[in-house]
């Protein structure tokens, strides 16, 4: 099997799904519906199958919740946020100085899959397309004309499983979404992201030189008493990047890219509207989550009512697609339509004098 690793990059507040997920309890470490695991110990669950480890990159807020939940994972502290390809490209860099040349693939700590086997299947067909020489992406093939997510251009068929990429598109309209749904030719970006560490590490060098070497040094350093100092040497001036700009745009354009299309229902659990298609429509009907309190709930022509109950009975009555969600400090009403509504809510917080409930 060939010799790969992967790293869960584990940060941000998820505020879209406030308050079940905040900053100081981001939903990456939450078990959002009643799986018995949270979302970042079903990734490497998920994982464990085809990897040979697992190094979980997270900021130093989260990094003991992080090595409780997963002790069979490494953990990376990022000195500080600098973006996802900051983040993808110390963890790469440090995995080629521990175990050389190896596979590392990249997968985000808070996303659902539900058919793990077809998750499997595609990352091993990644593997065969990144000994290749390629940076292999894996797309779902979209069942609905989304307007939430970026899409991936496919070319041309390349062996059985894989794709050449064309181009990473941003999040279309719906006119734009329904045109790529019916092409054939587009599958949503889920952000997975799968090369040998010096074919990663080598497109940084080319597309972004001023964020490869100082990664380089640092890596070097990293598992020696002279961490500390290259830390402050090396990392406090490195630009914030994203994976997806710095390296999978601009090779794509260059054919270094591929995909493997799957469909294995995944889910990025971005929403409360997409949180509600996760769970199972009889689970819904009765009004409670898994996860949530046992407290009883009345649900009166509410279809499709997304019920988090904490410490009292909850009615909902006449609302379709409501979401109540009851915590220890604030008591939270929206709709699954408005689910785009919240972070800009949240964000609101501190204005209004209630930064406190983050």
């Amino acid at each position: 099997m060939t010799d790969f690793h992967a790293i869960i990059p584990a940060g941000g507040a998820g505020t879209r799904l406030w308050p079940l997920s905040r900053q100081s309890a981001p939903k990456f470490l939450t078990d959002l519906t009643g799986a018995g695991r949270t979302l970042l110990q079903a990734t490497i669950h998920r994982l464990s199958p085809v990897a040979k480890s697992c190094l979980v990159v997270t900021g130093s807020a989260h990094a003991v919740a992080v090595g409780e939940q997963v002790p069979q994972a490494d953990v990376m502290v990022e000195p500080s946020a600098r973006g996802t390809m900051g983040a993808i490209g110390l963890a790469a860099a440090v995995l080629q100085q521990r175990y050389g040349d190896v596979v590392v693939g990249s997968f985000a700590a808070d996303h659902l899959i539900r058919d793990e086997d077809a998750f499997h299947r595609a990352v091993r067909s990644a593997l065969e397309a990144a000994e290749n020489g390629y940076v292999v992406t894996i797309g779902i093939t979209p069942d609905e004309p989304s307007t939430a997510y970026g899409y991936i251009r496919a070319a041309a068929a390349m062996g059985e499983s894989a794709q050449s990429v064309l181009a990473f598109v941003e999040k279309p309209d719906v006119e734009t979404a329904t045109r790529y749904l019916a092409s054939g030719e587009y599958f949503w970006n889920a952000g997975m992201f799968i090369a040998k560490a010096s074919v990663l590490l080598q497109a940084l060098e080319h597309f972004h030189p001023e964020m490869a070497r100082p990664i380089d040094e640092l890596a070097k350093a990293w598992d020696t008493p002279e961490r500390t100092a290259a830390i402050e040497r090396y990392w406090e001036d490195l630009p914030a990047a994203v994976i997806d700009r710095a390296i999978a745009e601009p090779l794509a354009a260059e054919g270094g890219v591929a995909v493997v299309p799957a469909e294995m229902g995944w889910s990025d659990v971005g929403d409360y509207s997409s949180l509600a298609a996760v769970i199972a429509p009889a689970e819904l009907s009765h009004g409670v989550v898994p996860g949530g309190e046992p407290q009883r709930t009345f649900i009166s022509d509410s279809p499709g009512a997304l019920v988090y109950a904490g410490s009292k009975p909850i009615v909902v009555a006449g609302v379709p697609g409501a979401v109540v969600v009851e915590a220890a400090d604030v008591i939270f009403v929206t709709q699954q339509s408005a689910a785009q509504e919240v972070k800009r809510i949240v964000d609101g917080l501190d204005d209004a004098g209630l930064g406190y409930l983050h």
